[in-house]
């Protein structure tokens, strides 16, 4: 969605979500000028002719970290561009002080002042190629270089690229729109800036991460699913670890797994590393499975360093974890019981309702907007599927209220 400021031509993007972090990210271009249009539930046009801010408010960037895709965009199309910084994230640090030092080798000129980062771009001048090296792997700073230099002047090459496949998938829709990017999903990728960018129509890949999430729910219930429309590619080390506990999982074509677990669980140790191998995102579902399995799990996570707190929660159902720094220990099988929780993050509220599902007696979750922020209508699909699950009510942070447009309700 931030890649359509890069044109005034419309992007239409298929098979979006209707999320709260979509609804946010529309919110931001329509501030912006852009016109956003939804012919269907999950298909937008974006069309970035008439923009006429060029700031990411603070008001939005702070419900929604990835806000700051914006500045690439707007920076490489017009030469400024105002973003709020995010500030502090539940999970850990996650500064853009990256993004900052590789816009700069491509010329920009950088400020912060007053809590927002302040760019432009060389003085009646685009963007410069250039060379940058990622001390850390960082996807949203990836995928800002990547649309920033697909309008600089010469060639920009960037090491130590972030490779998910989210990173492929951006690089599909900005060669679309006529960039020429290469290297996306390894180490190095290469953009070559052109003059303009035009319109393009993309279908997005689906959600690895919540495909996860039901094979969890799979897994930890002892049930038997197909999950369609999905990309077994892209969870290949989820895939792996998940068939050493005892989970069985099939791939009947290139868009369907089957899952199912036909005897007990047995734990296994994992460590959370950038893509390909086992991801962060999956760190807190896995924890959930890992009460439920015969013996002893050490799980280490490395990509943040605050990730943990779903962790006491899991407790107080009953779960035997012990945290030390960045390793938890899960010694299980253990007999959960249904507890009043609050959600911490998006990916913590996931773990929990899995962890409901097979807890005795009622699970109450509080602070749900979280698992809003990333899986659509969870509470719908895991009733579908046989849970005992409802909504009690909408939270007091809703999602941020957009006009009704056709085929899309106002509020989620």
């Amino acid at each position: 969605m931030a890649a359509a400021l890069l044109t005034g031509e419309t992007v239409t993007l298929h098979n979006l979500p209707y999320v709260r972090d979509i609804i946010t990210q529309r919110r931001l271009l329509e501030d912006l000028g852009a016109t956003v249009l939804t012919p269907e539930l999950r298909s937008h046009k974006i069309t970035a002719s008439n923009i006429e801010l060029f700031e990411a408010p603070y008001e939005l960037v702070r419900t929604m970290r990835a806000s700051v895709l914006a500045l690439g965009p707007l920076l490489a199309r017009f030469g400024k561009a105002k973003v709020s910084l995010p500030g502090g994230c539940a999970i850990g640090t996650r500064p853009i002080d990256l993004h900052l030092a590789a816009f700069e080798k491509l010329g920009a000129q950088v400020k912060l002042e007053s809590g927002n980062v302040i760019a432009r771009a060389p003085k009646g001048r685009r963007l410069i190629g250039g060379e940058f090296d990622f001390d850390k792997v960082t996807v949203t700073g990836t995928e800002n270089l990547m649309m920033a230099a697909t309008l600089a002047t010469g060639t920009t090459v960037l090491r130590n690229a972030a490779r998910e496949p989210e990173i492929e998938d951006l690089a599909e829709l900005l060669n679309k729109m006529g960039a020429r990017v290469r290297g996306a999903g390894s180490e190095i990728i290469e953009i070559e800036g052109v003059e303009s960018l035009g319109g393009a129509q993309h279908t997005i890949i689906p959600d690895r991460i919540e495909t996860g999430t039901f094979i969890t729910a799979a897994a930890i219930t002892k049930g038997e699913l197909e999950i369609r429309d999905c990309e077994p590619r892209h969870l290949t080390s989820v895939i792996e670890k998940f068939r050493e506990t005892g989970v069985e999982i099939e791939e009947i074509n290139s868009s369907t797994l089957s899952v199912r677990r036909p005897g007990k669980l047995v734990a296994r140790d994992v460590t959370t590393h950038p893509h390909p191998s086992f991801p962060t995102d999956m760190q807190a579902q896995y924890m959930a499975l890992m009460t439920q399995a015969d013996g002893r799990a050490v799980i280490e996570e490395t990509v943040f360093e605050n990730r943990f707190m779903h962790a006491s929660e899991l407790q107080r159902m009953g779960a035997k974890i012990s945290i030390d720094g960045h390793r938890a220990v899960v010694t299980g099988p253990t007999a959960l019981t249904g507890a009043p929780l609050q959600a911490s993050d998006l990916r913590a509220s996931a773990s929990l309702v899995l962890a409901g599902l097979v807890a005795n007696g009622e699970t109450v979750i509080d602070r749900v907007y979280h698992i809003d922020r990333g899986y659509e209508k969870i509470e719908a699909k895991l009733r579908a599927l046989g849970a005992d699950i409802e909504r009690l009510y909408e939270s007091v942070t809703a999602p941020l209220s957009q006009p009704a447009q056709p085929g899309v309700p106002a509020e989620m």
